[in-house]
């Protein structure tokens, strides 16, 4: 008998029943969830829904916090999410990539124990050209005794997450998430309109053949990432032994799932262009959630130098060079790094 489908809300419930959760954040998830099957419907009508192009008055692009356009969507999208989960009583405060500080629930609605951190539409410079882009969001305690928290409260380490995901709207929409004991992936049934588990315990190979880089950066990297991806393109003949192919689809959320599913590296390394800033993605709405989930996997997540979850972030928008996916192959790479700087 083929076993029965298991919905989200009926693997939160398990997870509920089992302890490892509690009910504010089982309701958080789903509300989480329920706001990326909104973004995923404007996503999956594209032009025909006018949410193409960029946000702003015509000739005017929006430019957000990071200094970069915003497209229609990513304003919709923050939007979406904001909306949802002012007002269910589960959060005390909530920062999104898009706005310069964060937001305390408002007063006229209950407010609960947790901070939430979202990166509402990750990739969307791919929106206009239908390549597959997605939300990423993070789940923090707030500290004990704060009312009105403020983004000294949200300066947590990953390690103190208690629940990180994305959803990817791509061919499917699927919602891959891990509350500290595993990491699964659900993917959304439109015809009944809930997430369904598909993969349980998603496990990424040790080893792997696949690396995820934007090469058009090289010439900017420090000399240990030249050294690390020069050995990988001398493929078997050069000091690895082994060929190596390279895929990059500029949407973290979707290179991430693909090593999540099969095995790589993904690597956003430091390089002169962001130096100044510290590296290119955020630390509290990329880097984190992707580290919990890659490491809930049986992988590994650096700066290079650093273990990703253990980075005692400074600032709400700190941003940290990334290697994340398979753990043999991150050693390696971090191996680089360390020997450069012992030399």
């Amino acid at each position: 008998m083929t076993a029965p489908h298991i919905s989200l809300t009926h693997f939160l419930i398990d997870e509920e029943r089992a302890g490892r959760i509690n009910a504010d954040l089982r309701l958080l998830v789903e509300v989480v969830a329920r706001a990326c099957k909104r973004i995923s419907i404007a996503v999956g009508k594209g032009a025909l829904g006018g949410v193409l192009g960029d946000a702003g008055e015509a000739g005017q692009a929006s430019i957000n916090v990071q200094g970069e356009a915003q497209k229609k969507l990513d304003v919709l999208s923050n939007e979406i999410l904001l909306e949802a989960n002012a007002w269910g009583g589960h959060l005390a405060g909530l920062a999104s990539e898009e706005m310069d500080t964060s937001q305390p629930i408002p007063d006229k609605y209950p407010q609960g124990n947790y901070l939430l951190l979202f990166d509402p539409l990750d990739g969307s410079s791919n929106i206009d050209v239908n390549i597959s882009v997605g939300t990423i969001f993070s789940v923090l305690r707030c500290p004990e005794g704060v009312v009105s928290p403020t983004d000294a409260d949200f300066l947590q380490p990953g390690t103190a997450q208690v629940a990180a995901g994305y959803c990817t709207y791509g061919p499917s929409t699927m919602l891959v998430l891990t509350v500290g004991s595993g990491t699964h992936a659900f993917t959304l049934d439109r015809e009944v309109g809930s997430f369904v588990l598909t993969t349980r315990g998603m496990r990424i190979p040790e080893e792997t053949k696949e690396f995820a880089v934007n090469m058009s950066n090289q010439r900017f990297w420090e000399a240990p990432m030249q050294a690390y991806v020069g050995d990988l393109l001398a493929g078997k003949e050069g000091p690895r032994g082994k060929d190596f192919n390279m895929r990059w689809v500029a949407s973290m959320v979707a290179d991430v799932h693909r090593i999540l599913t099969r095995g790589g590296i993904f690597s956003y390394p430091l390089d002169s262009k962001c130096a100044a800033k510290g590296g290119k993605l955020r630390l509290m709405y990329e880097a984190n959630p992707m580290s919990f989930l890659v490491e809930q996997a049986g992988g590994a997540a650096s700066t290079g130098r650093q273990r990703m979850l253990e980075v005692q972030p400074n600032g709400l928008h700190q941003r940290v060079p990334v290697f994340l996916g398979s753990k043999a192959e991150v050693e390696v790479a971090v191996g680089y790094h360390l020997r450069h700087d012992a030399a």
